[in-house]
């Protein structure tokens, strides 16, 4: 984030919530499924469509696919406004093969404001870490939620 001034309810939600784990899941990853993925998008590298290449894995942005249980923590405040998906990162760390056995763990990675012709906007970043069986962690997959506040008054 820029270096900017943050509005102070924006700082106090940055100081409770960044940062604190709320959810975790497990992920069993199938193989045909990330294949047909990637295909999907258009991928044509046997490593990510062919189940018999020796490198076969998940394309790296497969992950941004996989969904917690929770999107925030319980006990965030409903921020008023509509919601809306405001895109996806992923940062890719090691391979995710078929058959493997994946913890995610998710946390509100960065809260911040922009303010558009229609008001201010809150950008809520999710970022879920992926770990495999092994403990090494796989990824990051950062999900993006951008709130147009309701005006006031």
């Amino acid at each position: 984030m820029a270096e900017e001034t943050v509005d102070q309810d924006i700082q106090d939600l940055r100081d409770q919530f960044l940062n604190r784990e709320f959810d975790e899941v497990t992920f069993e990853i199938d193989g045909t499924r990330f294949a047909e993925y990637a295909k999907v998008c258009g991928e044509t590298a046997t490593k990510f469509t062919d189940p018999g290449d020796p490198d076969f894995q998940a394309p790296p942005t497969f992950v941004s696919t996989l969904v917690g249980g929770r999107s925030m923590p319980p006990d965030f405040p409903n921020l008023g406004g509509m919601g809306m998906d405001a895109g996806k990162l992923v940062e890719w760390k090691a391979p995710v093969r078929d058959q493997a056995t994946l913890t995610g763990r998710s946390h509100l990675h960065d809260i911040y404001t922009k303010t558009g012709r229609s008001g201010r906007m809150v950008f809520l970043v999710t970022r879920m870490e992926l770990y495999d069986s092994d403990g090494t962690h796989v990824a990051n997959a950062d999900t993006r939620t951008v709130i147009r506040e309701r005006p006031r008054g």
